[in-house]
Order: structure tokens, then sequence, then C-alpha cells
């Protein structure tokens, strides 16, 4: 949201699209509701493309009924409609995509490529995996029969729209000396936890939920038999080895997965036919699996009871949780997701009671230093209602946005963090411990400091200060 309350064409860690939406969701004030909506919409489209993508392969009623059934409680793509992530745009149009190449490999007039070409440029402002999802769509039609429908004008045309589209947060990225590459090349070495291929596989499986996975094994298998859609299941299979190759998360391909699931109805519908006791029962089975996760997947449960269903859950699926966790992490009362919904609000109240008693000689001059773009982006955020000043950090895309002119002679510093070992300043008085009992544990505890003296200006400092992760 702070993000895209500064519009631009490009942020270190994220195309312009997501932050744009998010902000837009609070131009009517603080709106929970309408943050909650952004998501909920790309995870209705999705739904209804999944229903599409049954009917394209040939279902009736009962395959689009189970395809959106099963799109609808599947975990990862749950998780993905709740939450305003850069995954949410994605989630509507990798399938929506994959639609509309499916139709054209059947015999649909080839300017659908320009559709297909708007619809990856405009992801690609939402997500830059999207790109593999790309580079595996055409890399199972050039092995297949259906390369010739890469020979077509339309098909370049498509790919020029897509790359105009992208082009603006290309050359942002370019001028600013590709940050994400930074990003994403320390994440996976400090960060994040690397699977192997066979635990990568594993994973797939646990983010489509273990009980619901033989629905997508199905539509897979389903989609390589068919020789109009054999493509689709070989670019599924290329995707996922780019991801093990160049250890990516195991949510990232999870916008594919309607694809599968609508053609895993299809072929589920054509074995039923006829016996209406199994369909309901699979539909019953479906809904029940996806419920039980549901706590775990949107906020519906008051703390407490979260975090008991939690270590229930923790315990029962010990193995399968420490298979699945993809950054090294420490775990508190609530999932690391739930557990960052809370304490913001308060942070910004205590950091505004710090910040207005101060003498009115050093509240003129005081800049507000936060350890990580989350704290900061919050205290920004809530800020506003105690007019607060904007807030610095080092951390990602608040870097980039340097010192806002302010010199460092008094510095709140929020987590204690700045200088990250080396004497910053000369005088540093802890003067409040944060409590979030809630929150992460890394973010529960942690002390806020007035500080004075610096011993350089903040400009000549800021550098060090630099954190991408």
């Amino acid at each position: 949201m702070i993000c895209g309350l500064r519009p631009s064409w490009g942020y270190l860690d994220q195309p312009p699209l997501i932050p744009l939406l998010a902000a837009a969701s609070q131009v009517f004030g603080h709106s929970l509701f309408l943050l909650r909506a952004v998501p909920a919409f790309f995870a209705a489209a999705s739904v209804y493309t999944t229903c599409l993508l049954a009917v394209e392969l040939g279902g009736g009623l009962f395959a689009e009924f189970f395809a959106a059934l099963v799109a609808a409680v599947t975990p990862v793509l749950m998780h993905f409609g709740t939450v305003i992530t850069t995954d949410i745009v994605g989630l509507w149009l990798w399938p929506l995509a994959a639609l509309y190449v499916l139709r054209i490999v059947k015999g649909a007039d080839p300017r659908w490529w320009l559709a297909v070409g708007a619809i990856v440029g405009v992801a690609l402002e939402s997500k830059y995996s999207v790109a593999f999802f790309g580079a595996a769509l055409i890399g199972a039609l050039l092995i297949l029969p259906q390369r010739r429908v890469l020979a077509t004008p339309w098909f370049l045309a498509g790919a020029f729209v897509a790359a105009a589209l992208a082009l603006p947060n290309f050359i942002w990225q370019a001028s600013h000396g590709y940050p994400m590459w930074t990003l994403l090349r320390d994440a996976d070495e400090y960060r994040n936890v690397q699977l192997s291929p066979l635990q990568y596989l594993a994973t797939q499986a646990l983010i489509v939920h273990p009980l619901l996975a033989p629905i997508s094994f199905i539509g897979l298998i389903a989609l390589l038999r068919r020789s109009d859609a054999r493509f689709l299941g070989i670019a599924y299979l290329l995707l996922v080895a780019e991801m093990i190759v160049f250890h990516g998360k195991d949510y990232y391909p999870g916008n594919v997965y309607p694809i599968l699931i609508a053609a895993g109805a299809v072929a589920i519908e054509g074995w039923t036919e006829g016996t209406r006791w199994w369909r309901a029962s699979l539909a019953v089975y479906a809904f029940a699996c996806g419920v039980l996760l549901v706590p775990l997947l949107m906020p519906v449960l008051p703390e407490e009871t979260m975090s008991a269903y939690d270590r229930v859950a923790q315990t029962m699926l010990a193995r399968e949780v420490e298979l699945a966790k993809m950054e090294r992490t420490k775990i508190g009362k609530l999932p690391p997701d739930w557990a960052d919904m809370h304490g913001w609000r308060e942070l910004a109240r205590v950091v505004a009671r710090i910040y207005y008693s101060l003498p009115p000689r050093q509240r003129a001059q005081a800049a507000i230093l936060a350890s990580n773009y989350g704290e900061a982006a919050a205290i920004d955020f809530f800020g506003s209602e105690y007019g607060l000043p904007p807030v610095l950090s080092g951390d990602n895309q608040y870097w980039l946005w340097g010192t806002r002119g302010y010199t460092g002679n008094v510095v709140i510093d929020v987590h204690g963090k700045c200088g990250r070992g080396e004497r910053f300043f000369r005088v540093r008085r802890v003067v409040a411990l944060f409590s979030n009992p809630w929150g992460q544990p890394s973010e529960n505890g942690f002390p806020i400091s007035v500080c004075e003296g610096i011993t350089a200006p903040l400009a000549i400092l800021w550098p060090k200060l630099r954190s991408y992760n």
C-alpha cells in the first residue's frame, strides 16, 4: 500500500500493479473489507475461468461444478485469494492465458494471440514468474505438432504487446541496477531453504492438499493423453522443472493448478457418468477436505482458537510442515501470515507516543527509522492518524527512497538495529520495549530507542543500512 501511494513504474521487490491496487483499496480511508475484496475478486475470476477451461476441454455441468469447487478449496489458490500479494493477478490471468492458447490450438482465430500477449504483459506487471509460465507454454508447443500456431504474425504481435506492457517496469529495473535480481540472489543464499527435486515435487502435493492432489494428477495425465491439450500438460512439467532449477519457492507455480483441476474434473465426470451417488460423494469429499484447512488459510478464528488449531495441525502434519518450510524463520503462536496481521496499529501508537514526548526542538528534526519494510510501512500507514512524518528504513524499496532530507541528528530507532553493530550515534536511550504477543517472534519484545549525536551525516551512512531481502 505504501509503495502504491508513491506511484512508480517499478519497485525494488515488485512490479507496480499490486501496489497500485492495494493503495486504491484505501482511497476512501482505511478499509479491511476493500483490502480483502481485491484478492477475492481475482479468486472468483479464477474459479470462473476454471469452469471455462472445463467446458473447453469437453466437460459438462458436473465437470464445471466440481472444477469450481476444487479450485475454490485448493489451499494454495484459497490463500492467494485471501491476502493481497503479487500472486493474485496471476490467479486469474495464468488460467485465462491457457484458455485462449487452447482455443487457438483448436482452431480459433490467431488474432487471439493479441489477447494472450496483453494478459501476459499485465501479469508481468504483477509478478515476474509469469515469464516462466509463458516460456513453458511456448516450449511445450515447440516440441509438438501444434508448433504451427506459433508460425503466424499474430503470435509475434502478441509477443510485442506483452513486451510493450512490461517495458516500463523493465526500464525501471535496468535504471536502478536490477535490484530485484540482487534481492532474489541474496534471499536464495541466506534466507530461503533449497529443496531437492523430489522434495519440491512433494511440496506440490502439499500446496494443493494431499487429499485433493489426485485430482490435479488425474488432470495432468488426462492432458498428456489428449492430442489437442497435451501442450498444457507438458507446459506444467516444464514449469515445475524451471522452478526446481532456479530454486523457486513451492508456491511459485501455484497459479497453474486451475488448468490441471479443470482437466481432472472433466476426466472424473467421464468416469462417473450415470452414477449420481459417486458424483455427490466426490463433491462432499472435496468440500470436506477444503473446509478442514480453511482456518489455516483464512483468518476466520479468534487468536486463542486459531493457535490451538494450528498446534494440532502442526503435530499431525509435522513432516509435511517441515518439508513445506521455504524460509529460515522462527514460528510463534500463530502461523507467520496470521502473526503478521497483528501489532501494527499498536506499533504506530507507541512510536507516536515517543515522537510527541520529544522536546519540540528535537521533534522538529527527528527521523523515524525502522529495521524492516513491514514495520516502516505499518508506521507510515497508521501513523497518518497521528501526524507522524514519513518513515525511513534501509530495507528494500525504503532504502531506495533514501533519507528524505533528514540529517540523523535525532533518530527514533524502531527495533534498535540502526548501524547493525556499528557505532552510528554517541547517545542511544532505549525508551520502550514493544509487546506484540500474537506477532512473529522477531516482531515481539524488541527495543525502540532515541538516538542522538550521529557520527556522520545520515546520507553518508545510508549505503551501510541497505538490506535487500
